[in-house]
């Protein structure tokens, strides 16, 4: 059953890139968590969207939001990645591919006939509100578009 505004947000515990544990229970009462999964470290699309995540981050902390963004790549990738790019919130590494599949963002095979790549994470926004609500979902399934950030921030504004 697909996850849908109004749904429980799956819980996890995954490995940031600093190989430190974080859940997403963690924010439960505290802050809204933006939940991002992107396919693949090091990527043009993905790196496009992180560092325009990074360079509004003024905007996610002034509406009480904490940005999370999961990719199947290990935490040693990801923290070669966040080092060159100086991001300013936690990579989460979903290297058993467990949570992308719990939030249905996953990629049986990416980019078919191309790549052939197995288990990939889907470009996926979500918005988990203090209570461990989903109130915005959004999965693409091309992985060259990007998430709405427009609507992403009109949900965070509406629940500030």
């Amino acid at each position: 059953m697909a996850l849908t505004v109004g749904s429980k947000a799956p819980n996890f515990t995954l490995m940031n890139h600093n190989l430190e544990s974080v859940s997403l229970s963690d924010f439960e009462g505290k802050k809204n968590v933006v939940v991002l999964f992107f396919p693949l470290v090091g990527t043009s699309v993905c790196e496009k969207e992180l560092c325009s995540t990074r360079d509004g981050m003024k905007d996610y902390e002034n509406l009480d939001a904490q940005v999370l963004a999961l990719s199947v790549d290990s935490p040693f990738a990801q923290k070669l990645w966040v080092d060159k790019h100086k991001f300013n919130f936690p990579l989460l590494s979903d290297f058993n591919k467990e949570i992308s599949k719990a939030y249905e963002a996953f990629y049986d095979v990416f980019v078919p006939g191309k790549f052939d790549y197995v288990g990939v994470s889907k470009r996926s926004a979500f918005v988990v509100d203090k209570a461990g609500v989903i109130q915005y979902a959004e999965v693409l399934e091309n992985a060259g578009d990007e998430p709405n950030y427009a609507k992403i921030k009109e949900t965070l504004h509406s629940l500030h």
